[in-house]
């Protein structure tokens, strides 16, 4: 596949800022020069990459619950991946230029929230499964 264009980036950019902000006390600011989205504007579980020091990718890097990261990796490294800086905590990249299914994206989007988020926000916004009760 092709790098996105510009256009493509941006399209994929207001899709995913709907779907994050969608979430309870979520906020948008760069973060390291990435569109980023926060928990109560401290705690990252999304950011948009774009290109990444030359990586040529066009990619969300996102908090996961414990091993998702490998388990995903493993079962398709075109997609998933180990971002630098942040991998080593278990976070998951993704990439967005290997075909895009939102619904997968949207959930991958709210298990990075709710890996990230305190638990009484995930309660109040019953985002908590009933094996977490």
């Amino acid at each position: 596949m092709s790098y996105p264009t510009v256009a493509e980036r941006q399209a994929v950019l207001e899709r995913l800022r709907t779907v994050c902000l969608a979430l309870p006390e979520t906020t948008e600011r760069l973060s390291h020069g990435a569109p980023s989205f926060f928990v109560r504007d401290k705690k990252c579980f999304v950011m948009l990459l774009d290109d990444h020091h030359g990586d040529g990718r066009f990619a969300i890097w996102c908090a996961a619950p414990a091993g998702d990261q490998q388990l995903l990796v493993d079962a398709d490294g075109e997609r998933f991946f180990v971002p630098p800086y942040v991998g080593h905590r278990g976070w998951l990249g993704v990439r967005l230029d290997r075909g895009l299914d939102w619904d997968e994206l949207a959930g991958i989007v709210e298990d990075a929230f709710c890996a990230v988020a305190p638990k009484r926000l995930l309660e109040s916004a019953g985002l908590l499964d009933a094996q977490d009760d």
